[in-house]
């Protein structure tokens, strides 16, 4: 396991503290769980965005042709 040392801005550091506290756990596994849901979100708009480079209109055009032409649901309908 990798350390880094991170410079905050006093008042950052503190509502951190006081968020890891909330809820409870340290301030290190605070601090983790924040980077990886950071570089979860850097990775999903990557791969978004590969996805979109591969697009084209004629495959969305495909593949609304293959939706069934039928209304939705009572049950569809109130979701």
């Amino acid at each position: 396991m990798g350390a880094i040392s991170v410079r905050l801005p006093d008042s950052l550091h503190q509502l951190v503290r006081e968020m890891s506290a909330q809820d409870r756990v340290s301030l290190n596994q605070f601090i983790a769980s924040a980077v990886a849901e950071k570089a979860s979100a850097f990775n999903t708009e990557k791969y978004i965005g590969e996805r979109a480079a591969r697009a084209s209109k004629q495959g969305f055009e495909a593949a609304l042709a293959r939706v069934p032409d039928v209304a939705p649901s009572p049950e569809e309908v109130r979701r």
